[in-house]
């Protein structure tokens, strides 16, 4: 099973998209839908200092009538965080994405934010390594 930083070379987006805490809500969703991604990493220079996504607008912006363009992220977004480590296995990842009921998780490696991932990262290369061990499997089976 591959590693989350084997993973985060995999991904279409390898850099980190993120936002400073202080840009609007508006702007943020701005850069969501452009690059077509659910969640944001809020960052002050190189310092994670949130997470903003999608149900952070549903559950705080949306529901609770609050202006997108006046709004700054730092508002609104998730700062309690959980993380996963650059050598942790896609197993680990999900029991605590699972555990957290998150849906995005940084990855660290050395106090330093590498990339994030989403469950669906993790399911596709969940669903890879079953399509590998199936098809080694029937090989073994034909000889």
């Amino acid at each position: 099973m591959k590693t989350l930083k084997q993973i985060l070379k995999e991904k279409q987006h390898q850099e980190i998209i993120s936002i400073a805490p202080d840009k609007s809500i508006f702007e943020a969703l701005v850069l969501m839908a452009e690059k077509g991604i659910g969640a944001l990493a809020v960052m002050e220079d190189t310092k994670l200092v949130g997470i903003f996504s999608e149900r952070d607008y549903a559950r705080e912006v949306a529901l609770k009538n609050k202006a997108s363009r006046t709004t700054n992220v730092s508002e609104v977004m998730t700062s309690k965080l959980s993380y996963g480590q650059a050598n942790d296995f896609v197993a680990s990842a999900m029991s605590t994405m699972t555990n957290k009921r998150v849906r995005h998780l940084p990855v660290m490696e050395d106090d330093e934010m590498i990339g994030m991932l989403s469950i669906g990262d993790l399911v596709k290369a969940t669903i890879e390594y079953q399509e590998e061990l199936i098809a080694q499997l029937e090989s073994y089976i034909r000889s």
